[in-house]
């Protein structure tokens, strides 16, 4: 029987995260003596990020500078800016006079960007277990060994508790997949109150122009993403470890504070789009954009019957929709199925919670290697856990600890403090 074979790291996903920690592989191992060896394995049969969204005029809610490179290595070769200079873009877009690229740009860079490290990665391989001694089983039959295991299975989208999917019923991941075999529909129902719920809501009303299109979501209003520079601070590198070092009540009340950086909120622009809609269509009397706020869904059929309740009067209503949308947002993947007995040895702490280093390292006391997670780290690290804004970094910081240092190039001055956050 063959020997498997062996990598300093094997990364299990090939998303933006394990992307970037493929691309400062390559430019430590460019510089080293001691070259790293890594390997990713990723299901799909190519790269991908969130397909089913790429809607044509959707932009970036983050700005270019944080790509996969730029927080952590600024002259690299691998960044946006070299990416539209290798398109013959690079003057339109400093014309363009904008920090917040298309989403389909900003999708074709990453790809730009695999490409160049195709020879790290293997596609088409889902990885269905890891076994003593970091032994990487796919469902195709390969064998992998590794010293180090990272972990970047994205994330799972959230359906909520006792609601199902069908053909009439989808999460929104799935939109531009399936919108094609969607004809003609009489109403089309989106639940769900952030940034995905309102561009989906705009996205239907243009699509089907006879259709009426109603948002549903428990708040009064779409509330916008709070993207202030002082509210951004909590996406800087420091914001991390100022985070991480917090006690757990300032943690809480950190994610309390900032939630509208990020969760169920919108840019303020698609508000005010989505605003002079309805007021339009107010002053022409057709009613074909219908905001249902203050409500929840309670019930959701498979041929699109849902019921809605108010949560003011709690009067309950019923709309028959061809089309119901889920844009309820997404959840980490639990990496404990994927390490079956290794998962047991993993520390967790009082609220069962995975308990993860500075350098989102799994502590998992008397294994040969070390486990890292990206993504998942919410509860430790902060709201960047899932986000690119600090990517860059965190892959530095990653590979710096395979490597033995902090990894990052990027030497943050102190700003503020613990104290001064909470």
């Amino acid at each position: 029987m063959p020997i498997p074979p062996e990598f300093d790291l094997i990364g299990v996903g090939f998303g933006p995260s394990n992307l970037a920690l493929a691309i400062a592989v390559a430019e430590h191992n460019a510089a080293a003596a001691d070259p790293v060896t890594a390997h990713f394995l990723e299901k799909q049969p190519r790269f991908g990020w969130h397909r089913g969204m790429l809607l044509e005029d959707a932009t970036m809610q983050v700005s270019f500078l944080k790509d996969l490179v730029t927080m952590r290595n600024p002259a690299s070769e691998f960044s946006f800016l070299s990416y539209l200079h290798s398109r013959g873009r690079l003057v339109d877009f400093i014309n363009h006079k904008n920090l917040f690229p298309l989403r389909i740009e900003f999708h074709d860079y990453f790809e730009w960007a695999a490409a160049k490290v195709g020879d790290q990665v293997t596609y088409g391989q889902e990885v269905v277990s890891v076994g003593d001694g970091f032994e990487v089983r796919t469902a195709g039959g390969s064998v992998y060994r590794a010293r180090n295991l990272v972990l970047g299975t994205g994330l799972r989208p959230n359906i909520p508790e006792g609601f199902t999917t069908s053909d009439r019923v989808w999460h929104n991941h799935e939109l531009l997949h399936r919108i094609g075999d969607v004809h003609d529909p009489e109403r089309c129902v989106v639940i769900g109150a952030g940034q995905s719920a309102a561009e989906v809501t705009a996205f239907l009303h243009e699509r089907f122009p006879e259709a009426e299109v109603c948002s549903v979501f428990a708040r009064y209003g779409y509330s916008p993403s709070d993207d202030s520079p002082f509210a951004n601070r909590i996406f800087d590198p420091e914001g991390v470890d100022a985070f991480y070092q917090a006690p757990e009540d300032v943690k809480r009340r950190l994610m309390s504070y900032h939630a509208n950086t990020n969760y169920s909120a919108v840019d303020i622009d698609l508000i005010d789009d989505l605003y002079r809609r309805l007021y339009s269509e107010k002053v022409r009397g057709v009613r074909r954009l219908r905001i249902l706020n203050t409500s929840r869904p309670i019930e959701v059929t498979p041929d699109g019957r849902v019921t809605l309740e108010s949560l003011t009067t709690g009067d309950k209503s019923v709309l028959e929709a061809d089309l119901v949308v889920y844009a309820t947002g997404y959840r980490p993947a639990d990496p404990a199925p994927l390490l079956g007995e290794l998962g047991e040895r993993c520390r967790r702490d009082d609220e069962g919670r995975l308990r993860v280093e500075r350098d989102y390292r799994l502590v998992t006391p008397g294994l040969a290697g070390n486990i890292y997670l990206q993504g998942g780290t919410e509860h430790t690290h902060g709201v960047t856990s899932s986000l690119l804004s600090n990517t860059a970094v965190r892959v530095g910081e990653i590979l710096g600890s395979i490597t033995g240092g902090r990894g990052s190039t990027v030497d943050w001055p102190s700003v503020f403090s613990v104290k001064e956050w909470a």
